[in-house]
């Protein structure tokens, strides 16, 4: 565990604290520093969590999750968040199952040139991503039109949105609490 504020050890925990640190566990049993970190306000943890989960982990998206988390990766490359990019490459690369194209993504993503592995719908909901996170105030209705140009329905754009506002806070949180993934299994799916 760590990061600039204090963070609560299960054995610290109150009871109201570790009920919630029983919903937050990974499928992996463990309970990742970015929940960890909300510790000292244990309802501030319920709010991430299930924005967390609605975003990424609900079947009612459309979009496939290895999509997603591309997504949040874009995010948080723009916004300079190694915790995030750490766990969420990670979720790419066991959805993907394939190695060369996620390490292919992420670099591309790096290098600012998502044209090198995304296109069509794609490759124009990765771009809006990433303005949306460098330059939200430059956002125009003809952003929207392009997606729908680009065959992006309204729902799909909701969800790219959704993925792309909840990164920007959990960036936020994670890079101004200096939270860092010491002591977390990386990645949400577990390895094949």
């Amino acid at each position: 565990m760590s990061a600039w504020i204090r963070m609560i050890a299960d054995d610290e925990a109150s009871p109201t604290l570790r009920e919630m640190l029983e919903r937050v566990r990974t499928p992996h049993g463990t309970v990742d520093n970015v929940m960890r970190v909300h510790s000292l306000r244990p309802h501030t943890m319920a709010g991430h969590v299930a924005l967390y989960k609605s975003v990424l982990h609900n079947p009612d998206n459309t979009l496939p999750f290895w999509f997603l988390e591309v997504l949040a990766c874009c995010t948080s490359i723009v916004n300079r968040c190694d915790y995030s990019l750490t766990h969420h490459f990670m979720n790419v690369r066991r959805l993907l199952d394939d190695d060369q194209r996620a390490f292919a993504i992420k670099a591309a993503l790096e290098a600012n040139a998502p044209e090198q592995t995304f296109s069509g719908k794609e490759l124009a909901l990765v771009r809006y991503v990433a303005k949306l996170t460098a330059r939200p105030g430059d956002m125009a209705k003809a952003d929207i039109e392009a997606l729908r140009g680009a065959g992006c329905d309204d729902g799909e754009i909701l969800e790219v949105n959704q993925v792309c506002a909840y990164f920007n806070y959990s960036n936020r949180l994670l890079n101004g609490l200096g939270v860092t993934t010491e002591g977390d299994v990386i990645g949400y799916y577990k390895g094949n």
